[in-house]
């Protein structure tokens, strides 16, 4: 039976197996312990949304596109979509709750003749989404620690970018030490994630109102209400544009699917946490955006320009003062080095998954568990070397990192749309999984693809109207070239992956080939 047969026959009723049964029937054997439950697989997708320290990452991206409006209204609006999204993806997650996620399903549901090189490029650009996320996060952790040290030296220490660069380094090997724990450690610090992520918000929406000084301090009318675009688009393309703050934020919504095989009730775990992950995020998110509006001031130029270079940093700084601002930053930059922990585990599995199927280059190497910790180390520091390269990119310019948030956005959303529309036009057969959406399956898909086809389209736009090497928006080069090497990759002659890449490879079978040896040697 050929890989495509095989893998028409996997789906299943969930509700009468268990997850070791599940992930057989997908092809794979078990690997990983199953040590995550239901609320620390949330807990790992709340970390990687974030909240308070994704806003504070990305505020410097909402403030020019329409100040206040933006923030809060443009929140709103996009979070209306992101609804739609989590909805659509929670529905795959719980039919087909495997580690390889995205080019699995994109496999799964394609047409027989596109399948091999539609799961090839989801697979590349997924990795390519969870290399460009980590840097980012990890990007933003180096710039906010350091914006602490701006702070406390009262504005004499100014960080160049290569100092940034070299805290970002650090950052990155102390996650990939971190995140090669074994699963049982790494799920239970998920407690403590999610303790420190709500502490920090309710933190922020008490002191602020608290302690910011009256001249610092907005009217209703403002914060609803205020519209100031220092973009130089027009204002109705500016206030989309505030999209990415949102977007950046309350996004990996296929974290927890690459961790289900190590979650219990996998087919459960996984849209519960999507869901709580999102919904939480989204109104959180919203409710800081709006005590940020009403305690932002109104020379809103002066908080984009502050030489402490973060907006969020500059209005704690107005409000409670450099010493409490130290404080507050240090929980922020601590929730934020988290986050960044939790994006590797799950950037590792995706990319543990995809060289299982011999997707990547050095797969032997990269698919491999390590013995001891059984969690994959090798594709861990993998990741984290990748991320190592790509924050070289910052060297090009200011504006040339922006290119690495608005990347992962992209290449998350490509990943997203491709496998929920190939559900309905690739002509394979849906069986749902535990959480369905019924009749409203293809409404909620309709609205969540055509939001994200119109959002990669936005993201790919430059800054500026008249872009120069300062301004224009890298992302297109780099998702760009993303395809066009991977695309080189699959059709380059004799060596290409048109040659030997089957999709997924069914590792059950080696399981049931090896104990089968093993019965007939005891039998000899």
């Amino acid at each position: 039976m050929s890989n495509e047969d095989k893998s028409s026959s996997t789906s299943v009723d969930h509700a009468s197996v268990n997850d070791q049964d599940v992930l057989a029937r997908l092809g794979y054997k078990q690997e990983f312990k199953r040590d995550f439950t239901r609320i620390e697989l949330f807990g790992l997708s709340f970390s990687i949304v974030g909240v308070v320290q994704s806003i504070a990452a990305v505020l410097l991206f909402s403030i020019p596109y329409g100040g206040p409006v933006g923030m809060i209204w443009g929140w709103f609006t996009c979070s209306f979509f992101l609804v739609f999204v989590g909805l659509a993806m929670s529905e795959l997650g719980s039919a087909f709750p495997t580690a390889g996620g995205l080019y699995y399903w994109t496999f799964k549901f394609s047409s027989p003749r596109y399948r091999k090189l539609l799961s090839w490029l989801i697979g590349y650009i997924n990795t390519s989404a969870y290399i460009a996320g980590l840097a980012s996060v990890d990007w933003g952790c180096a710039t906010q620690l350091l914006a602490a040290v701006t702070i406390g030296s009262g504005g004499r220490f100014v960080p160049t970018n290569a100092q940034i660069y070299g805290l970002y380094c650090a950052l990155l090997v102390l996650h990939a030490i971190m995140a090669s724990l074994a699963t049982k450690v790494i799920a239970r610090l998920q407690y403590f994630y999610v303790f420190l992520n709500i502490a920090l918000f309710l933190t922020i929406i008490i002191a602020l109102p608290v302690a910011t000084p009256r001249e610092f301090v907005n009217s209703a009318s403002y914060a609803f209400g205020h519209f100031e675009n220092v973009s130089g688009w027009n204002n109705g393309y500016a206030f989309i544009l505030s999209f990415l703050a949102p977007a950046w934020s309350v996004g990996g919504f296929d974290t927890s699917v690459h961790i289900s095989e190590e979650a219990r009730n996998a087919p459960r775990a996984v849209p519960f946490a999507i869901m709580c992950a999102t919904v939480l995020g989204c109104l959180l998110g919203w409710f800081i955006n709006i005590v940020l509006a009403f305690h932002i001031g109104n020379d809103l130029q002066a908080v984009i320009n502050d030489p402490i270079g973060q907006p969020m940093a500059t209005i704690f700084a107005n409000s409670v003062g450099p010493k409490g601002t130290v404080v507050i930053w240090a929980f922020i930059v601590v929730t934020l080095f988290m986050t960044g922990m939790d994006y590797l585990i799950a950037g590792s599995r995706q990319i543990f998954a995809f060289s299982r199927d011999n997707g990547l280059p050095f797969s032997r190497l990269i698919y491999r568990m390590n013995k001891r910790t059984q969690t994959p180390v090798h594709a861990v520091f993998f990741c984290a070397f990748l991320s190592l390269l790509l924050g070289l990119i910052s060297f090009a310019g200011p504006v040339a990192i922006t290119a690495v948030f608005t990347m992962s956005v992209v290449c998350q959303y490509i990943g997203f749309v491709t496998p929920i529309i190939a559900r309905f036009v690739g002509g394979s057969q849906f069986v749902k999984g535990p959480f369905s959406l019924g009749v409203l399956s293809g409404p909620v898909a309709t609205v969540a693809s055509a939001y994200m086809i119109f959002m990669i389209l936005v993201f790919l736009f430059p800054a500026s109207p008249v872009p120069d090497e300062q301004t224009m928006n890298y992302t297109v080069v780099v998702v760009g070239g993303t395809i066009l090497l991977s695309l080189g990759y699959y059709f380059f002659p004799k060596y290409g992956g048109m040659y030997w890449f089957t999709g997924p490879v069914h590792t059950i079978e080696d399981t049931r080939r090896e104990g089968s040896i093993e019965k007939r040697s005891e039998k000899a």
